[in-house]
């Protein structure tokens, strides 16, 4: 797919997302790159669209829902998958791909507990090439003015997730810092996140999003891919338009 036909393609995708009406308020499931603690509520459905650009490479496209199974307050829970194209034939030819959360909040063991969360995303269907296998466990703690601090830690498949000599690249560590930047508006959202691999998958990211509504909110960021260069992959810059949708509200 060529980059213009893509950004053509992702635009009326936005379009049609962006005439649904939405209800729930917003809250992201993933932090730029990275998992993150969040879930999503009991029956409210997330669809986001991903695009990853570079100025000389096809785009990237990222699309999907996820939706909350549990409908208790201390344990939730959330499934979906996504579709991504890559520009790349024997990938796009399975374009398919799992994901589950079972998490709980902040404060919901006692005070000042730390959110925790474990999962599983990126679940391929094709043996051998789509099914990285990606499984996690995050704690998030947020300080008064500072902002939301996670960590975490990740394991997949090391058939799959490799590095640059084909040698298993398939563990690492996740860490991110965001925080509503009341000061300015409860509107504005910053994040910086990392992923530790020699895969493809270690990056450092940099972003902020704007909740245009309660329910619609889109983000705006820099990847930095830290191996890069070894995969002959360029920096990329992504757009992600985030919209939940509540049915029985």
């Amino acid at each position: 797919m060529k980059v213009e036909a893509s950004r053509r393609w992702i635009l009326g995708v936005a379009l049609v997302l962006a005439s649904i009406p939405t209800m729930a308020r917003a809250t992201p499931s993933t932090q730029i790159w990275i998992p993150s603690t969040d879930i999503q509520k009991f029956g409210v459905f997330h669809l986001n669209t991903d695009i990853y650009a570079r100025p000389t490479q096809s785009a990237v496209l990222w699309l999907g829902p996820t939706v909350g199974v549990l409908p208790w307050e201390k344990i939730q829970a959330e499934v979906g998958f996504d579709l991504i194209f890559q520009n790349v034939r024997a990938l796009d030819e399975h374009p398919l791909y799992f994901h589950g959360k079972l998490a709980t909040p902040e404060d919901s063991m006692f005070k000042w507990s730390p959110a925790i969360a474990v999962g599983m995303y990126n679940i391929g269907i094709k043996p051998g090439l789509t099914t990285q296998n990606l499984a996690y466990g995050l704690v998030a703690r947020t300080l008064p003015y500072l902002g939301r601090f996670s960590v975490g830690y990740f394991y997949g498949n090391e058939a799959v997730v490799v590095d640059e000599n084909g040698n298993p690249a398939n563990h690492g560590f996740l860490a991110s810092w965001d925080r509503t930047m009341t000061e300015i508006s409860d509107k504005l959202w910053l994040c910086v996140d990392y992923q530790g691999s020699r895969s493809t998958l270690g990056a450092v990211n940099f972003g902020f999003s704007w909740a245009f509504t309660p329910s619609f909110s889109v983000l705006v960021g820099w990847d930095h891919y830290i191996y890069g260069s070894n995969f002959k992959l360029k920096d990329t810059f992504t757009i992600q338009l985030d919209i939940n949708v509540d049915p029985f509200h």
